[in-house]
């Protein structure tokens, strides 16, 4: 059996990554990238930051989903598993694709159909950008299931006896200063291999092998976290380490440019130190998080809860307030405010007026269902 004690620092590290993908959402609707709805004046002045953000955000929530295997597990089979991902990933996956997704494409490509019911009529046709079909921001739920299929055998054998000296290992380098840095090596070499056949991420999945591979691993990796206690007690221990290591590859790779004259070699260097940057800023922010929020609260739990369905919801949302908003002549940091304000408010709002007291919109939103008795006190406290 391998079930463990809560850990409340993942939980929390969970609720903070999504809540930062809201946030970048809402820089998407203002800064210089395209985007499928934009404001009508774009900040290219948010583009680093925005980078940065984006080299490690995604891969530490991989990161955090195989820590939250581990935890969740415990002595289940891998069948059962598996189902419990098919029907918590698949579900809201296939949903959203026909009721979150359309809103979206239909609000980029507004000006070509008529109305919302006339855009469904065209919906099959062709593939997005050219076409209409889409899953926009529900890629991250058909990437997470199959890593979390294609990983049951690693699974099965990280449970085994067999990986004991894996585990050995690990625990021997988690010892070492800064030796836990040297686990972003096999990851940068993957990319070194694959991105040379598949150099951007699509999240269309067919084309976007090399980081399927840096998901997978990052996923791989915080399974082995969440099992070793020797490294996460190292991660914590070298926090401050892995933050200087973290600064030193940024400041590289936004000075890859002026370091190297010959524009191939400073991309290729910019691109080592962006995949590096993605495994020094996740174990630095599982450090601090490790240190500082490994403690429980209500707050917590139920945030721990609604943050699948907050991630489903909150991108058509931001697009729909952002299509009313894009031309208002407002100050941009008063138009930033209202826009995150009330998309955040919506999101929020709906999740628990619509999702969260209903079984069936629970199912519907990958969530578990209430006890019977529970969700009728629950949909009888929304009446009054």
């Amino acid at each position: 059996m391998e079930k463990q004690e809560r850990r409340f620092d993942i939980d929390w590290m969970r609720i903070l990554l999504i809540l930062s993908v809201f946030i970048f959402h809402i820089g998407m609707f203002f800064n210089s990238w395209g985007w499928h709805v934009k404001n009508n004046i774009e900040l290219s002045g948010l583009n680093r930051t925005m980078e940065f953000m984006h080299y490690w955000r995604m891969p530490l929530l991989f990161f955090i989903s195989g820590a939250g295997t581990f935890l969740a597990l415990g002595s289940k089979t891998l069948a059962t598993y598996a189902g419990e991902r098919a029907r918590r990933l698949m579900i809201p996956f296939l949903i959203g694709i026909f009721t979150l997704v359309p809103i979206q494409v239909y609000l980029e490509k507004f000006d070509e159909y008529s109305s919302l019911w006339n855009f469904y009529t065209h919906m099959f046709e062709g593939v997005y950008p050219e076409g209409n079909f889409s899953w926009h921001h529900l890629w991250f739920i058909i990437y997470l299931f199959f890593i979390s299929i294609v990983a049951i055998p690693c699974i099965k054998w990280l449970r085994s006896e067999k990986s004991k000296a894996l585990f050995a290992f690990i625990d021997n380098l988690s010892q070492k200063k800064g030796a836990l840095l040297l686990l972003g090596l096999p990851i940068l070499v993957s990319q070194m291999i694959l991105r040379p056949y598949w150099p951007e991420s699509t999240h269309a999945f067919v084309n976007d092998w090399a980081y399927m591979m840096m998901y997978f691993l990052f996923f791989i990796c915080g399974y082995i976290f969440a099992k070793s206690k020797a490294m996460y007690q190292s991660i914590i221990k070298q926090r401050y380490t892995s933050l200087f290591a973290s600064i030193l590859v940024t400041v590289f790779m936004f000075n890859s440019f002026n370091l190297i004259s010959d524009n191939y070699w400073a991309y290729y260097f910019y691109g080592c130190n962006a995949i590096l940057l993605a495994w020094f800023m996740g174990i630095t922010a599982m450090g601090f998080c490790g240190r500082y929020m490994n403690f429980d609260s209500p707050f917590r739990k139920k945030a721990n809860e609604a943050i699948y369905p907050f991630y489903l919801l909150h991108q058509p949302i931001i697009l729909l307030v952002g299509f009313y908003m894009k031309d208002m002549d407002l100050p941009i940091g008063l138009k930033a405010t209202v826009l995150c304000g009330s998309s955040f408010f919506m999101t929020v709002l709906i999740y628990l007026t619509l999702v969260r007291p209903f079984n069936f919109m629970r199912v519907v939103f990958g969530l578990k269902t209430l006890r019977t008795a529970d969700a009728k006190l629950k949909v009888n406290a929304i009446k009054v």
